[in-house]
């Protein structure tokens, strides 16, 4: 599962309001009840239908998710009522759990349900939907995504009513609306709209921000952190792609449940640097000094691969239970880079900030791994192996090894249980086979030795070092059977030992 699909899942649940649709609207959505707008699309003529769009939803589901279940009648609703938009805007689904349409899942790259798709211009252009989960929420956003990709400004009316204080707007400034340097903005606007509002004017002096007697080109950058403004001259896409990017991630991103700071939390987790965050008492004595300090910090490290956050321990305690922190730890650093290792600096002085960042960045830290204790007792059939004893249980035993990755809370893992019990009581008496579990929720596990998306996961390593994936069927009868097929015989097994 990606970062940012966990620590978004973790941290998160953002409240978004919005204002109702009209009365005659909905009237004309509840005299469609009985239609279904929705489209359902399969293998067979998925592309033929996306081509003759020019914008285009797609809910990529599987019938037995929850998710899935709760989100359809608000996908419903929110299709009858922008089918009588104009143009109206259509909305589709497909069963990507079914056989024959699993490759379009993974040619859209579909990792959990569900997942929505905005598909323009005949499918030639694909965005991930990042809007609300409920009819109206859904409508307002789709019809924003549907609509231009920029707004032309041309009076302080059309400026107010796009510029939030809130929000982050792209302002392309011009002294006419074509050219290539408009052409390049246009399709910064197209690139980036499911992220960002956008808009392009003709005067400067509209805007509330910056200066007003420019005639451009340029574009400003308007948000509400930091320096409020920013404006930038080059007009290649690419460059302006990593403008907006850079510019509207805040120095220090404020993580607490003022729902105005979710969005730039969002936006944090999903970047690609490594991510530097301190968390600590907002109420606190030290507060102030901390984050003074922890600002400075951030100022040397502006553009270098590394971003910052501060989060209040109250509203992180699910980046705690992610991460395996404690609050007695509190203030503390915790460091993640792109290849998942973490770095920790408990019980952080405002003093000590600078200095261990330098070291962390010169590489004299060593990595911080979440785990479990090692348990002082494991006679269960199925052995607990935690993060601090992976190595020794696993891949240094010299055993044929079947681990389970679980989770506490997965249905399936619970299922599963029984089974492995009766697998491991087989193998009781071959001291050449064990059979253990992981609960990868409390213990970090190596990410580029397993590939672990999903729960229950079942890896089997040889006592010669094969290592396989486990997909047969959850009985005992297929484990036992595909572990005796891809045993290795260890050759300094016990005196007395037979092989079965």
């Amino acid at each position: 599962m990606a970062l940012y699909e966990v620590l978004t899942c973790v941290f998160l649940t953002v409240f978004v309001a919005f204002e109702s649709i009209s009365g005659n609207v909905l009237a004309a959505a509840e005299e469609s009840e009985s239609k279904e707008f929705v489209v359902t699309l399969d293998q067979s003529n998925f592309t033929e239908f996306v081509a003759k769009h020019k914008f285009i939803v797609v809910e990529f589901y599987a019938p037995w998710c929850g998710h899935c279940k709760k989100l359809a009648p608000e996908y419903e609703k929110a299709a009858s009522i922008l089918s009588t938009s104009d143009p109206p805007v259509v909305l589709a689904k497909i069963d990507a759990n079914e056989e024959k349409n699993k490759a379009l899942a993974r040619e859209y790259e579909i990792s959990g349900f569900p997942t929505l798709k905005i598909l323009r211009y005949g499918g030639s252009f694909v965005q991930d939907y990042k809007g609300p989960r409920e009819a109206d929420g859904i409508v307002e956003y789709l019809m924003k995504q549907s609509g231009p990709a920029s707004i032309e400004i041309k009076s302080a009316e059309d400026a107010s009513s796009i510029v939030d204080s809130n929000k982050i707007l792209v302002v392309g400034v011009f002294p006419e609306f074509s050219g290539d340097k408009f052409e390049n903005f246009t399709t910064l606007a197209e690139r980036l709209r499911a992220d960002y509002e956008f808009g392009h004017t003709l005067d400067a002096k509209l805007l509330p921000r910056g200066d007003s007697s420019v005639s451009g080109p340029l574009v400003r950058l308007l948000k509400p952190f930091d320096e409020l403004f920013a404006d930038f001259q080059e007009f290649n896409v690419e460059a302006l792609v990593k403008f907006v990017e850079e510019t509207s991630t805040p120095i220090v991103t404020v993580f607490d449940k003022d729902p105005k700071h979710h969005p730039f939390v969002i936006k944090f987790f999903n970047s690609p640097s490594a991510k530097a965050m301190l968390f600590v008492n907002f109420g606190s004595e030290q507060f102030d000094t901390l984050k003074s300090k922890y600002h400075e910090v951030s100022l040397l490290y502006k553009g270098k691969d590394l971003i910052f956050l501060i989060g209040d321990v109250e509203a992180s305690q699910g980046a705690f239970q992610y991460f395996g922190l404690k609050e007695e730890q509190v203030p503390l650093i915790i460091i993640q880079t792109n290849d998942g290792e973490k770095y920790l600096k408990p019980n952080v002085e405002p003093d000590q900030i600078e200095s261990w960042v330098k070291e962390f960045k010169d590489g004299n830290v060593k990595p911080f791994k979440k785990s479990e204790p090692i348990p002082k007792e494991n006679n269960e059939p199925v052995k607990v192996v935690v993060a601090d004893n992976l190595q020794d249980m696993v891949f240094k035993s010299n055993k044929n090894v079947l681990l389970e990755f679980y989770a506490p809370w997965c249905g399936h893992c619970k299922k599963l249980a029984p089974i492995l019990d009766e697998v491991a009581d087989s193998f009781k008496n071959d001291a050449d086979v064990l059979i253990a579990k992981i609960d990868s929720t409390a213990n970090d596990i190596p990410q580029d030795t397993f590939d672990v998306k999903g729960y229950p996961t079942l890896y089997f390593r040889s006592s010669t070092g094969n290592l396989l994936k486990y997909d047969g069927d959850r009985t005992k009868e297929s484990i036992i059977d595909f572990i005796n097929k891809n045993r290795s015989t260890v050759e300094n097994q016990a005196p007395g030992h037979d092989e079965l």
